[in-house]
């Protein structure tokens, strides 16, 4: 029944994100009038890092709930065989479809919204850009899990201002996504979510930048003996 719930939760928590997203360039750019003023990318960061702390509060309120793939993938490949046949059979799926249902409905209430992020550099540059991105996010999250001192308010910030960094970084590239179902759902909506492009840039690079993260994390960091462990939990 947790698992079923919490599935539920990535469907809905990952429409919600997409839909967040939408919402902040628009708050900036119509809502506050400031359209493409250097100004306006000041108060879009400064949004979305609150927009981050939002969805890292709906993940603490859910036990888990994630929007992103690659979030509950690192700690499946470092969990049980269980854990990760219901993450790739379940979890992963039910962001997907919430977020092609929440791009679907973006659309429908906003034509003039766009069509997500694109690829404009050649195939072998954006798979590298999406790699490292979402190799540096992951090697980030894996230490701040790992009970780096501090609140939750200083993890989330510490997190949410890195993942903006990343994302400024890489947007003229590849969107600076680090999120494979995000981008799906957009993909979906132009009709190329099939084309070798999505596959390789968003979806294959990332899991592999994933997949290396972990094995680095690990090899490089002691593990977590069993007295930090339960202080962790009852911190």
């Amino acid at each position: 029944m947790g698992t079923v719930r919490l599935i539920l939760y990535d469907f809905i928590i990952s429409f919600m994100w997409v839909w967040s997203g939408c919402l902040v360039k628009m708050i900036v750019s119509h809502g506050l009038g400031m359209g493409h003023q250097p100004k306006a990318e000041i108060v879009k960061g400064a949004l979305s890092v609150a927009n981050m702390f939002f969805f890292a509060f709906l993940a603490k309120l859910t036990n888990g709930g994630a929007y992103n793939p690659l979030t509950v993938l690192s700690s499946a490949v470092s969990g049980d065989f269980n854990q990760f046949l219901s993450t790739v059979g379940a979890r992963i799926p039910a962001q997907v479809i919430g977020s092609i249902v929440g791009v679907r409905l973006i659309i429908q209430t906003f034509p003039a919204i766009g069509l997500g992020p694109r690829l404009n550099v050649d195939i072998h540059q954006g798979a590298l850009t999406e790699g490292f991105l979402t190799f540096a996010i992951v090697i980030i999250s894996l230490g701040l899990a790992r009970k780096i001192p501090g609140s939750f308010f200083m993890k989330t910030w510490i997190a949410s201002v890195s993942k903006l960094a990343l994302h400024i970084l890489g947007s003229d590239l590849t969107g600076g996504c680090m999120n494979p179902a995000a981008v799906m759902g957009w993909a979906y909506a132009r009709g190329d979510h099939i084309t070798k492009e999505h596959i390789l840039v968003y979806w294959l690079a990332p899991i592999e930048a994933t997949l290396l993260a972990v094995w680095t994390f690990k090899l490089v960091v002691k593990p977590i003996t069993e007295k930090e462990h339960v202080k962790a939990k009852s911190d």
